[in-house]
C-alpha cells in the first residue's frame, strides 16, 4: 500500500470521526491504567460495568491499595482473572505510591516496570492520558492492518513498528481508536462488513463480503 492511499483512509476515518477516543470510562491517568490493567482479555463493556462501582469509592493509588486484594476483587470478580488483576493492581498502586508519588509515570520504562503493565498497555496510556504518539496493538488492530494493507506484520511488534513508521504524522496521534473501532465494528474478524465499510474502495482484502 502506498502513502497516498494510506492517507485518503485516514482522512475519512478522521473525517468520520474527528475526535476518537478510548471505550473504557476513566476521568484520570490513573484511572485509565487500572482500566486498561484489568482490560486484558475482558470487554470494555465488562471493564466499565467494575471500575462504574469502583472508581467512585477509590480512584487513588491509595485507596485501592487500602482495599488490600480481597477487598478489590470484590469490585472486579466479574472480569475474567480477576485474582491475578487484583495482585498486581495492588502491587502497582504500591510501587506508584512509593516511587513515582502516587503519579502515573509518562515514559514507557516506567510504566513496563509496574506489575500487569506490558507494552500494549503502556502504549494506551502513554497514547491516551499523555497524547504520545504510541501504538498500541491489539487483535483488532493487527488484524485491521494486515487486512487492508495499511501495515502488514507477521507479529504484534513488527505491526506496531510499522505503523508507526508509515502512518502520516498528522493522523498517528489518534490512529490508534480509529483502528480499534474500525476493527470492533466494521472490519470485524468472521464476517468483515465490507459493504458498509467507507474505506472499502481503499482496502487491499482480497476477500471482501460485498
Amino acid at each position: 500500500m502506498n502513502k497516498e492511499k494510506r492517507t485518503q483512509i485516514f482522512t475519512r476515518l478522521r473525517d468520520q470521526n474527528p475526535n476518537p477516543t478510548t471505550e473504557l470510562n476513566y476521568s484520570s491517568p490513573f484511572e485509565l491504567l487500572i482500566a486498561v490493567i484489568l482490560s486484558a482479555q475482558a470487554t470494555d463493556v465488562g471493564v466499565n460495568k467494575a471500575t462504574d462501582k469502583l472508581f467512585p469509592i477509590a480512584n487513588t493509588p491509595k485507596a485501592i491499595f487500602d482495599l488490600g486484594v480481597d477487598g478489590l476483587k470484590e469490585y472486579i470478580k466479574t472480569i475474567g482473572l480477576f485474582n491475578a488483576k487484583a495482585e498486581n493492581v495492588i502491587k502497582t498502586c504500591k510501587m506508584l505510591i512509593d516511587l513515582h508519588d502516587s503519579e502515573v509515570p509518562d515514559t514507557r520504562d516506567a510504566l513496563e516496570a509496574l506489575p500487569g503493565v506490558g507494552r500494549k498497555t503502556a502504549n494506551v496510556v502513554l497514547n491516551t492520558a499523555f497524547k504520545q504518539p504510541a501504538m498500541a496493538v491489539d487483535t483488532h488492530i493487527f488484524r485491521v492492518s494486515n487486512r487492508t494493507g495499511i501495515a502488514p506484520g507477521k507479529n504484534v511488534l513488527e505491526v506496531e513498528k510499522r505503523l508507526v513508521r508509515l502512518i502520516p504524522k498528522d493522523f498517528l496521534l489518534d490512529a490508534h481508536h480509529w483502528l480499534i473501532l474500525h476493527g470492533r465494528y466494521v472490519c470485524k474478524a468472521r464476517k468483515p462488513q465490507c459493504g458498509s465499510c467507507i474505506i472499502e474502495d481503499l482496502c487491499e482484502f482480497k476477500e471482501k463480503t460485498s
